[in-house]
Formats: structure tokens, C-alpha cells, sequence
């Protein structure tokens, strides 16, 4: 007896065999590429904390580089808490690969999660001294720090999260020797509005903050503000976003707290030694 192809068990049967078969042909291609994915992921994170160096020479390299470059510019990774000190055993130098499942591994910290669950919702909630209150009493959030040096002149990198119109902006800061002016920096971000707030990937925005400064002559922490285009401050500034306010606004503030911990930081003795040595 043959198989009768107009009935409907055998559309049921076939349509089922079809989505097994697609649906396991997808899942296997997806396992397979998940550690290209994530190599990918990997040396785009890479590739941003070299560019935002500032030098001509880390500029220029592509994310396929970037893996094996990290290592050869970032000397020294270590984590500071929100009082700008090293956390015990996070100090480590270009002899130790990377490990991203090494919670004492700077390049590890994931700063989307822990700005989600915890730096967010105290943004939300608390402002002044009441947000530096409760930030310092944070302790599951991390500061990375990543000590680049390129012909033979030291760097410092800053990651910054922050919170843009629809969803996270972030960056990376780079610092020339003196531990205050800014020789670099970039930006990208998850949704935000092209055109307008997705503008802030863009150099023209970025190039803005090179040889700003974020302390000042006296030594107190002064940071860059971005503000709306046209508008004059007495403190460092750069142009917002025409369009982009939310995000633009979102930038100001990840950069106006993150960076605060780290002129904390170079304040120090470990900040101030590793400024010596230049």
C-alpha cells in the first residue's frame, strides 16, 4: 500500500521531520560557531581598549590583530573598588593570558551585568552624596584598569557604562603618563537611535575629549562635561549630540562617575608609584 502524500497525516508527519531536522541542523551550527562568536567578541573588546590608547600605532589595528596585539600594548591589568584601591590578587601583567572566566582578570569583568544589577538601579534611586554613599558600599562592582604602553610611553584605559535613550551606551577612555589628559577615547552603544544617539561611535564625537582634562591644575577631579552644542561651561567640555540629548546625557554621567574612582585611585600611593614610573 502506498503513502498517500495528500492526507493529512503524512503533512503533519512530513512538517514535523522537516522541523527536527532544520532544527537540529541549526542547532549544531550554531554550537559550532559559538567559539568563533565569542573569539569575535573577545578581540572586538580588544581592539576597542588599543584604540582608545590614542596612538597612531594601536589606531589602526583590525579585530583579527587585536587578539594577538593585546598582549604586546597591555601590560598590566588590575581592579580597583570605588575608593580607587587594587582589590587583593587582581594585579596582573602581560606574562598571565587573559582568562575571561578568571573573576580577578580585568578583561573578565562583564560591566553590562554589573551595571544592570547593581550600579543602575543605585543611579535610579540616589543622586550626590547619597549615590557615592551607597556606590562605595557596592561591593560586586568592579573598576578595571588596563596599563598600555606604546613606544615606550605609558597609557592608562578606562572602560565606562552608562545608560543611553533606549538602552546601554559604553566606551573606553585612554589617559597619556600624567594620569589626567585624555589621549583617547571611543564609544559604541546597543540601540540607540541611528543618526541621532548611535552618532556617539562616530570619531567626530570621540575626538572631541582628546587632550581634555580630567583634574585639575590644583588637583581636583573635574570632569568632562558634555553639553548641548554652543553651550560654554567653565569646566572641560565637548558638544553633545544634536538630537541625541538622552544619550548624550548618558555619556556625561557614566564618565562623571566612573572616572572619579580612578582619580581616586591615582591619588594613592599604587597610583601615584605607577605615575613615577613613567
Amino acid at each position: 500500500m502506498g503513502i498517500n502524500k495528500d492526507s493529512n497525516a503524512y503533512t503533519v508527519i512530513f512538517a514535523t521531520a522537516m522541523v527536527v531536522i532544520v532544527g537540529g541542523l541549526l542547532a549544531f551550527v550554531s554550537t559550532s560557531l559559538k567559539p568563533l562568536q565569542e573569539d569575535n567578541v573577545r578581540n572586538e573588546k580588544k581592539q576597542l581598549i588599543l584604540k582608545a590608547i590614542g596612538s597612531e600605532e594601536t589606531k589602526s589595528i583590525t579585530r583579527e590583530d587585536a587578539g594577538e596585539q593585546f598582549e604586546k600594548y597591555v601590560v598590566e591589568r588590575l581592579i580597583l573598588d570605588y575608593e580607587g584601591n587594587i582589590i587583593e590578587g587582581t594585579r596582573l601583567t602581560n606574562e598571565t593570558p587573559v582568562d575571561i572566566k578568571s573573576a580577578e582578570d580585568a578583561f573578565a569583568v562583564d560591566l553590562t551585568k554589573e551595571y544592570k544589577k547593581f550600579v543602575q538601579p543605585l543611579t535610579n534611586k540616589y543622586v550626590g552624596s547619597d549615590l557615592v554613599d551607597e556606590l562605595t558600599k557596592e561591593t560586586n562592582i568592579h573598576y578595571p584598569l588596563f596599563i598600555c604602553e606604546v613606544n615606550d610611553k605609558k597609557h592608562f584605559v578606562i572602560p565606562v557604562m552608562g545608560k543611553g535613550l533606549w538602552a546601554g551606551v559604553w566606551g573606553y577612555i585612554g589617559l597619556e603618563s600624567d594620569g589626567r589628559t585624555i589621549s583617547g577615547a571611543v564609544f559604541d552603544h546597543k540601540s540607540e537611535t541611528p543618526g541621532l544617539g548611535a552618532e556617539i561611535s562616530k570619531d567626530f564625537f570621540s575626538d572631541q575629549f582628546i587632550e581634555k582634562t580630567i583634574i585639575d591644575e590644583t588637583g581636583n577631579y573635574t570632569p568632562v562635561k558634555v553639553v548641548k552644542p554652543g553651550t560654554g561651561v567653565t569646566q572641560p567640555y565637548v558638544d553633545g549630540i544634536s538630537g541625541g540629548t538622552f544619550t548624550s546625557v548618558g555619556v556625561d554621567e557614566m564618565m562623571n562617575r566612573t572616572l572619579s574612582v580612578y582619580h581616586k585611585f591615582f591619588q594613592n600611593e599604587s597610583g601615584k608609584e605607577l605615575l613615577t614610573k613613567i
